[in-house]
Parts: structure tokens; C-alpha cells; sequence
């Protein structure tokens, strides 16, 4: 029998929204747990299944060619507020990743994105680029690449 494969732990934030699992990276500070917290909730006031998966630091790893993200036990369930400090919130314990986010400077953002990807525990994983800290701009982009309403 083969050896189970060891999982990497990064530091990102992982939601899923419906079937949807989304990985969200950036340098500490630009905004992932904010982004996270707004999409679960803009989701979930929209009738769409909405939960953590693991916030800051996340084990993934390669199963069948598609790239599984969990949380540490020790911080399952947990969220940190800002300015509020560690605070429980619904999760799931794991999931697919669908999309990943990868947070940067506005200066380095792309208006017209080419297709992106990038390697994550040895799978190819679509990636978007958006500015760190700008909750508003994030939320059309990632309900225009996920395909949900009104971009169906």
C-alpha cells in the first residue's frame, strides 16, 4: 500500500461557498480573514451554503489530482476578528479546492486578468489576483468567476 500523502501547511484562509472551495493567500495584514468573513456572509445571506474550512493556517494536499484543504485541530472552527482576537465560527472540516485568491498590493493589480493558475501541493489550481483590502471589489470578482448570479 502506498504511503499517505503528508500534508503542507500554508499560511492562507480557505471558505466553501455551496460546492466551492476557495483558498485565500496574501502577506499577513492584506486582508484574507476580512475577505473571508465577507464572502461567507454575502453568500450566505444569499440562500448559498457558506463556511470556513480553516483560517491562517491550513494543511492541503494532492488526493486524486484535486487539492483537499483542512484545517489544524487545534485551530478548527476558529476565526480571528480583527481586533477581536480568536472567535468560533461554523465550519467544515474540509474540502476541494475550486479557486484560489491570491491577495496583492492595488499597484500590482492586473485590470484585464489572463487565465491564471497556480501549483499548489502539486495540483493546478485557478487563481485570481485581487487587491488586498478592498472587500467591495472582491465580491463581483469571485461571483463572476465562480459563475453565480447575476453571472450565470
Amino acid at each position: 500500500m502506498p504511503d499517505p500523502v503528508k500534508p503542507e501547511n500554508i499560511h492562507a484562509t480557505a471558505i466553501l461557498i455551496g460546492e466551492r472551495g476557495i483558498l485565500i493567500s496574501g502577506p499577513s495584514g492584506s486582508g484574507k480573514t476580512t475577505l473571508a468573513l465577507a464572502l461567507i456572509d454575502h453568500f450566505g445571506r444569499r440562500g448559498l451554503f457558506a463556511r470556513l474550512i480553516g483560517d491562517d493556517q491550513l494543511f492541503v494536499a494532492a488526493h486524486f489530482g484535486r487539492l483537499v484543504c483542512r484545517a489544524p485541530a487545534s485551530i478548527a472552527g476558529l476565526t480571528e476578528v480583527p481586533g477581536l482576537g480568536p472567535k468560533l465560527l461554523l465550519f467544515e472540516p474540509g474540502a476541494v479546492i475550486d479557486l484560489a485568491i491570491q491577495l496583492v498590493a492595488a499597484e500590482q493589480m492586473v485590470r484585464f486578468q489572463d487565465e491564471l493558475s497556480e501549483m499548489i501541493a502539486g495540483c493546478n489550481v485557478p487563481r485570481i489576483d485581487l487587491a488586498e483590502r478592498n472587500v467591495s471589489a472582491a465580491l463581483p470578482a469571485v461571483m463572476a468567476r465562480l459563475a453565480i448570479a447575476p453571472f450565470v
